[in-house]
């Protein structure tokens, strides 16, 4: 019992299960819309220096751009039993999700009395702790047969070869490293600055920067259109739900179309961003209750958006490089939140704002003076972030005609040839170094 307790402890399955528990905090991240307007008075900032200290938190994303050549292959290996245990921790956390979105529902229609709070939080602890269950199963069926391996080890056949190199081919061999190395930077060079990558790129900018730029203003958008503050913490957590579920849908739904209907994912894409423009204008227009749906259209189509944009970037341009196409492609985030939020949103809303406190007499310039309600100091943004979405999803129109051949054929067998390929080659240079190292 002793050696199951330090295999469970040690094991892969409850590593993983802890990655899973700090993964639970990142919904932390949407939470700025709740204590957003507290740092604008408390500090005094104007609502585009407040978007510009949010976009300070998008800079280690670019600073890793610079170590993006470090990896080079992210291997994927499949069995059964694991994804059991991956549909396993799904399953879970999406009834997690669909607990929450009941408890939000409930409470803001009839409220909780303080031991429905309490009974709330212990389910919500039990369903975050189950995964581990999970963990401790399958690790004590990895010990077991850990067990049966080595009291039935079995039979191992040595086999010795030798293996003669001459000199010339020493030198061959390390000249092929050499050239192999050249053709790979061109290679990446190549994918990184395609019509392709740049495509997606600038739709990526479009859509995620304006569903980014709605929720982190979404404290400001409910102070100005009226909402209370409880209904701000509301918009929150409808958001990050929404978000897990976008994730999960666009993900499964995308694969399920693809292999089914061979109904290409670019095309998912622009779906997707035609839906956030839904979003948007229920914010330009404030319609009545409207920002109750708008935060879940955005929080869904924000989370839709990232799997789609990888599987896109894995299938066009296979996986050999899929560290540096990844990190590149991640780029195109915090510059459409920056091109967005601060010089469209917060200096908009600052104009607005001005004219406002004009109005009333008041000449200060102090950020924390800066507010204004009503529709007027977000309508224009959302309009123009609207427009720029439609932009964007018809760009994203341009990469379904240009991939629209790709996607008809056999994709699967195609990206199956592509990663064997891709493993074969990375290892190749290892295998000569050590075969020209032990002649």
């Amino acid at each position: 019992m002793k050696g199951l307790a330090i295999q469970i402890l040690t094991g892969r399955w409850f590593m993983f299960f802890g990655s899973l528990l700090i993964m639970s905090t990142a919904g932390a991240n949407y939470m700025f819309g709740i204590y957003s307007g507290d740092i604008k008075k408390t500090l005094g900032y104007d609502q585009t220096t407040l978007n510009v200290i949010v976009f300070v938190g998008w800079l280690p994303a670019i600073v890793s751009f610079a170590f993006l050549r470090t990896i080079r292959l992210m291997k994927v290996t499949r069995q059964t039993n694991e994804l059991k245990v991956l549909y396993n921790f799904l399953y879970i956390s999406l009834g997690l999700a669909t607990f929450l979105m009941v408890v939000i529902i409930t409470n803001k229609l009839s409220g909780f009395t303080h031991s429905e709070f309490r009974g709330s939080v212990a389910v919500m602890m039990v369903l975050l702790l189950l995964p581990i269950i999970v963990v401790v199963l399958e690790e004590k069926t990895l010990w077991t047969e850990k067990q049966v391996a080595l009291n039935n080890p079995a039979p191992v056949n040595i086999v010795t070869e030798k293996s003669n190199l001459q000199d010339s081919s020493e030198v061959k061999e390390e000249d092929e490293v050499s050239s192999d190395k050249e053709e790979e930077e061109e290679r990446v060079r190549t994918a990184l600055f395609s019509i392709d990558m740049l495509i997606l790129f600038l739709a990526t900018i479009c859509g995620v920067g304006g569903t980014l730029t709605a929720i982190d203003n979404l404290g400001q958008i409910g102070s100005s259109f009226g909402y209370p503050k409880r209904s701000v913490s509301t918009f929150v957590s409808l958001v990050s739900i929404w978000n897990y579920y976008g994730r999960v849908v666009s993900g499964v739904v995308s694969e399920i179309f693809l292999i089914k209907y061979k109904f290409p994912r670019p095309l998912m894409l622009t779906m997707v961003l035609l839906l956030s423009c839904a979003g948007h204008l229920l914010i330009a227009f404030n319609v009545p209750g409207g920002l109750y749906v708008a935060s879940v259209i955005i929080g869904f189509c924000c989370g839709a958006q990232l799997p789609l944009i990888l599987a896109i970037i894995s299938e066009v341009f296979g996986l050999k490089y899929y560290a540096t196409l990844y990190n590149f492609g991640s780029l195109a985030t915090p510059i459409g939140s920056y091109l967005l939020k601060v010089w469209v949103a917060g200096y908009l809303y600052d104009v607005e704002a001005a004219k406002q406190n004009k109005a009333l007499g008041n000449t200060s310039t102090d950020g924390k003076d800066l507010n204004c309600i009503g529709t007027s100091n977000f309508k224009l943004s959302f309009i123009i972030i609207t427009a720029i979405t439609l932009f964007g999803a018809l760009v994203s129109m341009v990469l379904v005609i240009r991939t629209k051949k790709f996607y008809k054929s056999d994709i699967k067998k195609r990206f199956r040839e592509k990663t064997l390929t891709a493993e074969m080659e990375v290892a190749a240079p290892a295998r000569a170094r050590s075969t020209v190292a032990d002649a």
